[in-house]
């Protein structure tokens, strides 16, 4: 099965340094060569040290090594946080024998904490010299980016530009404080495409409005978020220079990946037991649907109700009436399903529809539910995910620091 680590030209590991107490919890990626790159971040007012840095780092658009920590976020740390991100880029520069602006950075974990700069600053230097392209790599990458996700999130794709293979690999982390201004979790993408630096940030940037921005778990979004893509164009197409065909099936690649690591982090929702897919068509505007999606998928009373088993409609169409968005209340179609195709009719033009309530119970039993809220008002539609609220989110996030 292919990983991040089948994109030509990159390397990658995944170390245990001391800053968690068992489990990984330093990734590094590097790339033969200096990369196209581009990166979303959190907009959050409240940011973390790493985040700063970072922001100034992706200025040129050119990165060749990412050094990733968890266990602590490196957020609210004051001047020993800055001191300690800006050693993190020193320390890779100078393991990968690369200039420090090529060098991009990310934390997440516990906020508030001293940053571990020494057991940070040690571990790159121990561990620059791992990095390999095997399969394994990568999925010691995978896992070292955790902090409450159960299990890693890891996607590949592969397609062809101009008759010459291209790969993309990803992986990304997000458990809880998932309600992205952004996308609120960390996500690392390698592609061996080439293609400009500003063109690369265009498509990011629209495939994360699209995916990343359309997820929710908990209607928190966090100091540390990032989505960040290096591209270094060792498949040897011809460079993307324009928004082509070219442009338009590397963006498509990318969406494709990026839905799907969204999905994955949205299943792993701290206690979730379901994951939920929101549609809303028929609005006058891509916006609009957005907002009310949003709005609902965050709902705490509806996160609840999908969790009890319990088909009470009427939560969502108030979530959607405070919305902000002006709906035609005469007109609203809500259907109630599965994943797997089945559908039921709840309301038409704002009218109830005689339903089977034990039929929508069973349905409910189903760990993948879909939501769809047709406006009737115009020709735009929007698409995201959300999970339930269960008792185990409480238990998880009461005790996350003790």
């Amino acid at each position: 099965m292919n990983n991040i680590a089948d994109v030509k030209g990159f390397q990658f590991w995944g170390a245990h340094t001391g800053v968690k107490s068992k489990r990984r919890d330093l990734g590094l990626i590097y790339s033969r060569k200096p990369a196209s790159a581009a990166a979303v971040f959190t907009k959050n007012e409240i940011v973390a040290e790493p985040i700063k840095v970072s922001r100034e780092q992706m200025k040129d658009g050119i990165i060749q090594a990412v050094v990733i920590n968890s266990g602590n976020a490196n957020a609210c740390t004051g001047e020993q946080g800055r001191l300690g991100a800006l050693a993190m880029i020193d320390a890779a520069a100078k393991e990968f024998n690369i200039p420090k602006e090529y060098v991009l950075i990310a934390s997440t974990g516990v906020i508030g904490r001293e940053f571990p700069t020494e057991k940070v600053v040690d571990g790159i230097r121990d561990n620059a010299k791992k990095i390999s392209d095997r399969k394994v790599a990568g999925s010691f990458l995978a896992s070292a980016i955790l902090t409450t996700d159960t299990f890693p999130k890891e996607g590949f794709v592969s397609f062809e530009l101009n008759g010459k293979k291209v790969n993309m690999g990803a992986v990304a982390k997000g458990s809880g404080m998932i309600h992205p201004n952004m996308g609120t979790m960390l996500a690392f993408i390698v592609t061996d495409a080439n293609i400009e630096p500003s063109l690369l940030d265009k498509a990011l940037k629209e495939v994360v409005d699209d995916s990343f921005n359309m997820i929710t778990v908990d209607g928190d979004t966090s100091t540390n978020d990032m989505v960040a893509i290096l591209a270094n164009g060792l498949a040897g197409n011809e460079r993307i220079t324009t928004e082509n065909q070219d442009y338009k099936i590397f963006k498509k690649n990318l969406s494709s990946l990026c839905h799907h690591l969204a999905k994955l982090i949205v299943s792993d929702g701290e206690g979730a037991s379901k994951l939920i897919e929101y549609v809303v068509k028929g609005a006058k505007t891509v916006d609009d649907a957005r907002k009310i999606i949003r709005t609902i998928s965050d709902s705490s009373l509806v996160k609840t109700a999908i969790f009890g088993r319990d088909p009470n409609w009427g939560r969502i169409i108030a979530a959607a009436g405070r919305s902000g968005v002006p709906l035609n209340a005469d007109s609203i179609d809500l259907y109630f399903g599965t994943g797997k195709g089945k559908n039921v009719q709840l309301l038409k033009f704002s009218q109830p529809v005689e339903a089977n309530l034990k039929q929508l119970k069973n349905m409910m039993k189903s760990t993948s539910i879909k939501i769809t809220l047709d406006l009737n008002d115009g020709d735009a539609k929007a698409v995201g995910w959300g999970c339930d609220l269960s008792y185990e989110y409480i238990r998880i996030n009461a005790e996350y620091t003790t």
